[in-house]
């Protein structure tokens, strides 16, 4: 069968993840890299690719790279702010997307993603890690199906040192980034939250601390999803002792698991532990899912409607810290 031919955009930290994940992956040919210099790919490809059996061609210009080696599928990586034009541009050059979190920085760039990717009929992944664990999808089962009676509450925190490990990097520049921890790291545990619960969003109501920043460094969030179900999160970006968790109330139950990797869960039925919950499978990265969902052997375990629903949370929470009222996603 003919390999995926595959461009990486944006050649840092993630751009490196996601080619140590891909380059092992009989179905994918790497045949492309975009950055903004020539001494930033060469770094990058002598870092990640040096063993790679055929070096992929180089390229400060996206519209050059989709011209040359036409490739299948990208890996978008690259700063917030930029994902929604390189996101409709690898649309309209026919490729596959699997796009680093956030999908992008505005309900309305996300309307407009998403309607494209329906037009070109092309699979498009987002760079969420929980939503390809067995743990997170083991509890939205426990939702969908009511194993644990209605889902009522969620609570959890998500801490990291994020704000002095970003000084000076793009991450605090909110022309790249869109905003700050809760966009960034954050993502992970807000998309989580959406992920699980399934319901539009209803009312946030938040408060934002930028610590002397650019940007959002502490946020505690509260939201109402339009199916009843009340959501708690505080963010951390001054916080050396990395970690998160969510809890999960249910009428008959609790679940509380990972709520940044997925790594762990703990299950309750009624106020009785299961020791070890009963959870096949085994985590991986988006990347694999990605690849299967292009072969048509899974389904993406991630849509567009997941970038919608949480940049509509974002819009809400950053105009609440704005008015000091609750807010509504504007749809």
């Amino acid at each position: 069968m003919k390999k995926i031919r595959l461009a990486i955009i944006g050649c840092g930290g993630m751009g490196g993840a996601h080619t140590y994940w891909l380059k092992s992956n009989p179905d994918v040919q790497i045949v492309g890299l975009v950055d903004l210099t020539t001494e930033i790919l060469r770094t990058f490809a002598d870092r990640t690719l040096s063993d790679y059996q055929t070096a992929p061609a180089m390229f400060t210009d996206c519209a050059a790279m989709y011209r040359e080696v036409k490739p299948d599928a990208v890996v978008i990586a690259t700063p917030h702010t930029l994902h929604f034009e390189q996101g409709m541009q690898a649309l309209k050059a026919g490729c596959h997307v699997l796009m680093e979190k956030p999908m992008v920085t505005s309900a309305a760039h996300a309307y407009k993603l998403a309607a494209e990717v329906k037009k070109r009929k092309k699979v498009f992944v987002i760079g969420y890690n929980t939503p390809c664990t067995p743990e997170f999808f083991y509890t939205r089962d426990v939702i969908r199906k009511k194993t644990l009676g209605r889902l009522e509450l969620v609570s959890g925190y998500l801490a990291q040192g994020w704000l002095k490990a970003t000084i000076g990097l793009w991450r605090q520049n909110p022309s790249l980034s869109g905003g700050g921890q809760a966009y960034d790291s954050g993502a992970h545990i807000l998309n989580s939250l959406c992920w699980s619960v399934e319901s539009d969003i209803s009312e946030v109501f938040a408060f934002v601390d930028n610590h002397g920043s650019s940007v959002d460094i502490n946020s505690s969030i509260n939201v109402r999803f339009a199916n009843g179900v009340l959501a708690s999160i505080i963010i951390s970006g001054n916080c050396p002792a990395d970690g998160a968790s969510m809890h999960f109330m249910f009428e008959n139950g609790r679940i509380d698991i990972d709520g940044w990797s997925g790594s762990w869960i703990n299950v309750f039925h009624g106020n009785q532990k299961l020791k070890y919950p009963s959870i096949p499978g085994g985590s991986q990265p988006p990347d694999v899912n990605f690849i299967d969902a292009i072969r048509g052997r899974a389904e993406p375990r991630t849509t567009p409607a997941n970038g919608i629903v949480q940049s509509e949370l974002m819009d809400a929470i950053y105009e609440s810290a704005r008015t000091g009222k609750p807010s509504r996603p504007k749809r």
